[in-house]
């Protein structure tokens, strides 16, 4: 019996470092491209079209913050990443904020694919709301940031 258990708990440990391998494999690519999206954004985004984009007007930048998020659609890590750069280049946080939140919420880009599976009104109210509340949440995040600082 107890011979089983070890034999049981052995197989335990190998499943789970075969999913712990299975899972580092899967997000291996997405790291690379992180790197590769971070590295290509340092090339070809200068700190000049940075701030021609982000005017420094509070609520322009937020505004354009969630267009360009809405636009160039991606997933969270990358979106933190960019927004670290963006930081650097000391773009409006209140920008930033609606850039990642629009970057992850709204979807330009897949609209079609969206219309064509849940149907347009449902995609078009869907990527308005998500717009307009990226916005909102932008505020509302770096309200918050500044009552606890």
């Amino acid at each position: 019996m107890e011979n089983e258990k070890q034999n049981g708990d052995k197989k335990g440990i190998a499943v789970s470092f075969y999913k712990a391998f299975k899972s580092f494999g899967t997000t291996l690519p997405i790291m690379l491209g992180i790197i590769l999206i971070l590295g290509l954004f340092r090339t070809f985004v200068s700190k000049e079209m940075v701030i021609s984009i982000f005017t420094g007007d509070t609520f322009q930048s937020t505004f354009i913050g969630a267009l360009v998020g809405s636009i160039f659609t991606g997933n969270p890590v990358t979106s933190y990443i960019i927004g670290g750069e963006l930081i650097k280049e000391n773009v409006n946080l209140l920008a930033i904020t609606s850039f990642i939140v629009a970057w992850v919420t709204v979807g330009i880009i897949q609209l079609p694919a969206e219309a064509g599976i849940l149907g347009r009104k449902f995609a078009f109210n869907r990527n308005i709301l998500s717009f307009i509340l990226s916005i909102l949440v932008s505020i509302a995040t770096v309200k918050t940031l500044t009552v606890i600082q």
